[in-house]
């Protein structure tokens, strides 16, 4: 099936965003303006950690239980205890970071790239806590994102933090390196990297509970993530994006890796059955469709049998895979393009761990 997408969808491609903000480069600012109204607002290169801290332990539990992101989701999982490791001191960084929105450089080659980070109130610094990091869609940025993501209201509570990195400007505005698209002579997996290296620096993160999200041509970046990053990201949940025709090829991750994928069957954007898609000038590409995605990343994780029939969320999974991995595809009858739903992805996410 060949859909060519053109004309009136560049704009709304793959979740067009927009919103500004400049970032400056400079000292480890924190804080901002988010949960804590008595926070200030700060731009500044993250840099290192203070000195001290608080020594801590990740638990040492991994996947497992039932279900495709337990109650929110329903339907069959894999049980037992899953396969998490030992426990990890990790060391926290001291004082704590303070709750709120801050814009943040990070070095990646002869670049200086940009991201929101973002504290929330219930984050303490006292012990490790998982980090999700949110990609933003074709034409949009970090703080476009982090305006628009449903996933701190689920995250936040939890102490999680969170960062919304900036893509580069390509032909349809920001967007991230997929291989045959959207911007090119970047390597937007170094600059996954890098970003998270740096937080790590300076919030007490988890390096066991470290997810990628992200909507539209940002799914797409969470897809290629999976494929070539599964050594720092334990899980992803794409939403509104598949794996490409023209990238699938070199999806050979480290390691099985769990993925959520949330898709509508009316997307006008990105069609549920795939097809072609021309709307980034001079850079095609043919997504595979939805249940072919599904199928591909049940192969690659080496999943067996049948998936489970679709849950009250729209939800099939693969659960008999490689490691306690599972593949999940939630599907929403109708819709149109849209993010996932982070009520059924975080549940989803959270029981995974690396090994």
């Amino acid at each position: 099936m060949r859909v060519l997408l053109a004309g009136a969808l560049g704009v709304a491609l793959w979740g067009c965003g927009s919103g500004g903000g400049g970032t400056t480069s400079g000292g480890g600012g924190s804080g901002g303006s988010g949960d804590d109204p008595s926070a200030s607002s700060t731009s500044g290169s993250g840099g290192s950690a203070a000195s001290g801290g608080t020594t801590a332990s990740t638990g040492g539990s991994g996947t497992g239980g039932s279900g495709t992101g337990g109650s929110a989701t329903g339907g069959a999982g894999a049980g037992g205890s899953g396969t998490g490791g030992g426990d990890v001191s990790i060391t926290c960084p001291s004082p704590a970071l303070r709750a709120g929105d801050t814009n943040v450089t990070v070095a990646v080659g002869s670049s200086s790239r940009s991201y929101v980070l973002h504290v929330p109130a219930a984050y303490d610094g006292t012990r490790p806590v998982p980090l999700v990091v949110d990609f933003h869609p074709l034409g949009g940025s970090g703080p476009s994102e982090r305006s628009g993501s449903p996933y701190p209201a689920q995250t936040d509570p939890e102490g999680v933090i969170m960062a919304f990195p900036s893509g580069q400007s390509g032909p349809s505005g920001g967007a991230w390196n997929v291989g045959p698209c959207c911007v090119a002579d970047t390597d937007d997996v170094a600059f996954a990297r890098a970003m998270v290296a740096q937080i790590q620096e300076t919030a007490c993160i988890d390096p066991k509970r470290i997810y990628a999200v992200g909507f539209s041509m940002g799914g797409g970046m969470s897809h290629y993530l999976a494929c070539h990053a599964a050594d720092v990201f334990a899980a992803v949940a794409p939403a509104a994006f598949d794996l490409l025709e023209e990238n699938v090829d070199g999806c050979n991750p480290s390691r099985p890796i769990s993925v959520i994928s949330f898709r509508s069957t009316s997307d006008p954007v990105v069609p549920y059955a795939g097809g072609y898609s021309s709307v980034v000038r001079g850079m095609p590409i043919t997504f595979l469709g939805a249940k072919s995605t599904f199928e591909t990343w049940a192969e690659i994780n080496g999943c067996t049998g049948s998936p489970s029939a679709e849950d009250g969320q729209g939800c099939s999974t693969y659960s008999t895979c490689q490691d306690g991995v599972e593949v999940s595809l939630c599907t929403k009858q109708g819709g149109s393009h849209e993010p996932g739903n982070a009520s059924v992805g975080w549940p989803a996410l959270k029981r995974h761990t690396l090994p």
